[in-house]
C-alpha cells in the first residue's frame, strides 16, 4: 500500500540530545503508519551493519499504540516511564507516546511521537497546557534542527575522510622512498600490501605516518584511515620489542596471532603485583619480561612503543594505547609508525638526531642483554646500541622522551619538557604563530599549580619567528571531556575509569580558564573517549608543530625544574614523537626527482619548498601556494577547541553521578 493512502499515526523523531555529539551517525525522521512498518538500516544517515535492513517491525494500532518486534540479531532498548528494558531478537514490546527506542543499546535514539497525543496537547486546555504543548513543539523542532546539523557535519566528515584516504597512504614507505616496503618483500597479504605501498612524491603529503586507531562500532568512513594492532605487527618479524604500561598477553595473542611466530620478543612493562604474576604465567616461553628501574618513588613505566625488526629493516612505532582490549577497540587513540632500512656499510657511523634520541632512551631502560641469531647480520647482542644498525635519515619526527631521575648539566635538556623546549628553540616558524594558542589534550591530570603551568607553557612556547623574534608565550587551552561526554560515550560511565583524574586535581580554580570541549565530529569519535595524548601549537588555520605522546599533563611525566632551574626531576618513563615542518622538509620525498620535477620547478630557480602542517579539516587554497607541501594530520579533536559552556562540568572519576548513562548505570557502580 502506498504511503499516500495510509493513515499516519505518529513519527519516530531522532533525539540528538540523547546522543549529542554522537559519532555513529544519525537516524532520519521515520513516519509511522497504521498497520505494518519496517525500521532498518536504510533509515540511517550512515550505514551501520549492526542494524539489519529489517531491524524492527512495528505494527501500529489506530489508537496510536505500537507493538515492536525485533527482527534483527542485535537487541534494542525500550525506555518507557523511566524504565529501561532490553528487547532481544524475536521478542516483542509495546510503545506509546514519548517512549524512546535505542536501535542499538547506547546508539541511535528515536522518540515515538503519537499524532493523536500531539493533537490533544494542542487543544485549548488552559494556558499551562498550551505553554507545555508549545514547549514540546519547540523542543521537537530543536531536536530536528540539531539532528539536521549532525547529519550535515557527518556528511562533511565522510567527505573529508574519503578525500583523506585517497590522497594519503596508511603507512610509510621504506624510509628513503627507494626501498620497497618491509612487508611487501616479507610475503604479506594483499591487504597488507595495500597498506604499505610507496608514496607518490607528487602527492601533498609524505606518507601518512600518524594514524588514529580503529574503534569498534563506528561507521566505515570513521575508520577509513585507522589501524588495528594486526595492521602494525605483521609480516616476517624477527625480533619484537614491545613497550607499554599494561599488557594483557591473552588479548594480545588473540588480537595478533602472528606474534606467536616471532622468535624473539622483549616486553618492557609497568605491571606489578597480581598483574605481573599473571603476565609471567601467561607469556610464551620465548618472551623476556623487563620492568625498567625506577630511581624515584611513585614513578612508572608508561611509554607505549614497538620496535619490529624485519629482514629488510625496522619498523618503529610510538602509540598511546595499553596492550588491552578496551584501549585498542573503544578509545580514541593515536599511533605513529615508520619503516627504516638497514644501514649500508659506508653509512655505519652516520648518525642523525632521531637515532641519537632513540638510543639514549633505550639505554636508560637497562634491559638485560640477550643474544640472538638474525638471518641478516648473524649473532648479535640485543642492547640499545644494536638499534644503531638502521638508517633513520628519513625520520619524519623527533623523539621526545622522559626518563625518571634528577637530571642536571647537559642532560637537563635531554628529557621531558626541557627536551621539547630545546628542540623548539632550534626551530624557526612563520610569524603567524607568534603568541598563538597551545593545545593540551590528554587523559589524566596531575596535581598542578600555576607556577608549574607557567614553566611548562614557557617550554612549549619556545621557538622564533622567521624575522628572528621569539614566538612569545601562547595561551594554554585544555581539551578535556565533560561529565556528559563520558555519560553518553560508547562505554558510558565505564569510559571514565580510563580518565583517572580526581576531583581535587580537576576542580582547581586556576584551571577553569583553560577548559575546552572534546568534540570530534570530523573523525567520528565524539563518543569514543580520548586516551590519546597530544600537544600542539595552532593559530586558527595551521599547526606550528604537533606532538603525539604517552605523557599526560603532570609533573611526573614532563618533569619539574628545581634548585634554581638547574635540575629537572622526572618520575615516569614516557615517549612521544614531534612533527615539525623543518623535519618533514628534509626527507627524501621532498627532493627534486624526475617524477615530481614538473611540480617543483621552483627548485631550479632557487625557490624554497615550505612544509605546512594542517588539520584534516583544513580548506586552504593549495594552488595559491605552489611551493608548499601540505601535511594533513588527523588531529582527533576540533580546532580551535570551543570553551566550556556554563552547564559543562569537567570529568573527575571520584565524584558521584546519579544521572544514568546510556546503559542505565550510575557512577560509581558500587557503593
Amino acid at each position: 500500500m502506498a504511503y499516500a493512502s495510509r493513515v499516519r499515526v505518529g513519527t519516530l523523531v531522532p533525539l540528538a540530545k540523547d546522543n549529542a555529539d554522537s559519532s555513529n551517525g544519525s537516524v532520519s525522521t521515520i513516519p509511522i503508519f497504521e498497520g505494518s512498518n519496517v525500521v532498518g538500516r536504510n533509515h540511517l544517515v550512515i550505514a551501520d551493519k549492526r542494524i539489519s535492513r529489517k531491524h524492527l517491525s512495528l505494527h501500529a494500532s489506530p489508537d496510536g499504540s505500537i507493538e515492536v518486534v525485533v527482527e534483527g540479531p542485535n537487541p534494542i532498548i525500550v525506555r518507557s516511564e523511566g524504565q529501561r528494558r532490553k528487547v532481544c531478537a524475536q521478542e516483542k514490546a509495546k510503545i506509546t507516546h514519548d517512549d524512546v527506542l535505542e536501535l542499538i543499546p547506547g546508539d541511535y535514539f528515536v522518540k515515538y511521537m503519537d499524532m493523536a497525543a500531539e493533537h490533544k496537547s494542542s487543544a485549548p486546555i488552559g494556558s499551562s497546557g498550551l505553554k507545555k504543548g508549545k514547549r514540546h513543539s519547540e523542543e521537537d523542532s530543536a531536536a530536528v534542527k540539531r539532528n539536521r546539523q549532525i547529519m550535515e557535519d557527518e556528511a562533511l566528515a565522510r567527505t573529508l575522510q574519503e578525500s583523506f584516504a585517497e590522497e594519503s597512504t596508511n603507512v610509510s614507505d621504506m624510509a628513503s622512498g627507494q626501498t620497497s616496503s618491509l612487508l611487501d618483500s616479507a610475503g604479506s597479504s594483499k591487504r597488507s600490501n595495500e597498506r604499505m605501498h610507496s608514496v607518490d612524491p607528487s602527492n601533498d603529503v609524505p606518507s601518512l605516518t600518524f594514524h588514529l586507531m580503529h574503534v569498534q562500532g563506528l561507521p566505515s568512513w570513521a575508520n577509513s584511515s585507522s589501524v588495528t594492532v594486526q595492521d602494525v605487527i605483521q609480516g616476517e618479524v624477527l625480533l619484537a620489542v614491545l613497550s607499554d604500561y599494561m599488557v594483557d598477553v591473552d588479548w594480545l595473542l588473540t588480537a595478533c596471532p602472528s606474534l606467536r611466530k616471532v622468535p624473539h620478543v622483549l616486553v618492557i612493562h609497568g605491571e606489578d603485583g597480581a598483574s605481573l604474576e599473571l603476565l609471567k604465567k601467561m607469556k610464551p616461553a620465548n618472551w623476556i619480561l623487563h620492568k625498567p628501574p625506577l630511581p624515584i618513588s611513585f614513578g612508572t613505566h608508561h611509554s607505549k612503543a614497538m620496535l619490529l625488526v624485519y629482514p629488510q629493516g625496522i619498523r618503529v612505532v610510538v602509540h598511546t594505547a595499553n596492550m588491552i582490549h578496551v584501549d585498542w577497540n573503544n578509545k580514541s587513540q593515536g599511533l605513529w609508525m615508520q619503516d627504516f632500512p638497514w644501514k649500508d656499510a659506508k653509512d655505519i657511523n652516520k648518525k642523525v638526531p632521531f637515532e641519537n634520541d632513540l638510543v639514549d632512551y633505550l639505554s636508560a631502560l637497562k634491559w638485560p642483554e640477550f643474544r640472538v641469531n638474525l638471518p641478516v647480520v648473524g649473532d648479535v647482542n640485543i642492547n640499545a646500541s644494536f638499534f644503531r644498525r638502521f638508517d633513520y635519515s628519513s625520520a619524519m619526527v623527533r623523539l621526545i622522551g622522559s626518563v625518571p631521575g634528577y637530571h642536571a648539566g647537559p642532560s637537563i635538556k635531554k628529557w621531558g619538557h626541557m627536551k621539547l623546549r630545546s628542540v623548539l628553540e632550534e626551530c624557526t616558524f612563520e610569524k603567524q604563530f607568534c603568541k598563538s594558542p597551545l593545545i593540551y589534550q590528554f587523559s589524566s591530570l596531575g596535581s598542578l599549580d600555576e607556577k608549574w603551568m607557567s614553566e611548562f607553557t614557557y617550554s612549549l612556547s619556545a621557538g622564533k619567528s622567521d624575522d628572528g623574534s621569539p614566538l612569545g608565550i601562547g595561551k594554554p587551552l585544555i581539551v578535556w571531556p565533560t561529565v556528559e561526554d563520558v555519560r553518553c560515550s560508547i562505554e558510558g560511565y565505564a569510559a571514565g575509569s580510563c580518565i583517572p583524574s580526581p576531583q581535587k586535581n580537576v576542580e582547581k580554580d586556576f584551571l577553569r580558564k583553560y577548559w575546552t570541549r572534546w568534540k570530534a565530529d570530523h573523525v567520528g569519535r565524539c563518543r569514543a573517549m580520548p586516551h590519546i595524548k597530544t600537544f600542539t601549537r595552532y593559530n586558527g588555520q595551521n599547526i606550528a608543530w604537533f606532538l603525539l605522546t604517552s605523557s599526560n599533563l603532570s609533573k611526573a611525566a614532563w618533569g619539574a625544574l628545581q634548585k634554581n632551574n638547574t635540575q629537572l626531576m622526572i618520575r615516569s618513563y614516557e615517549l612521544g614523537v614531534l612533527f615539525l615542518p623543518q623535519t618533514l622538509k628534509s626527507i627524501p620525498q621532498f627532493s627534486c626527482t624526475e617524477k615530481n620535477r614538473s611540480s617543483l620547478d621552483g627548485l631550479a630557480l632557487g625557490k624554497t619548498i615550505k612544509t605546512k602542517l594542517v588539520t584534516l579539516c583544513w580548506k586552504g587554497d593549495e594552488e595559491s601556494e605552489p611551493f608548499t607541501k601540505t601535511v594533513r594530520l588527523p588531529v582527533p579533536y576540533q580546532l580551535p577547541p570551543q570553551p566550556y559552556g556554563p552547564e559543562d562540568v569537567p570529568w573527575s572519576w571520584d565524584r558521584r553521578y546519579t544521572k544514568k548513562d546510556v546503559y542505565g548505570s550510575v557512577w560509581p557502580r558500587h557503593g
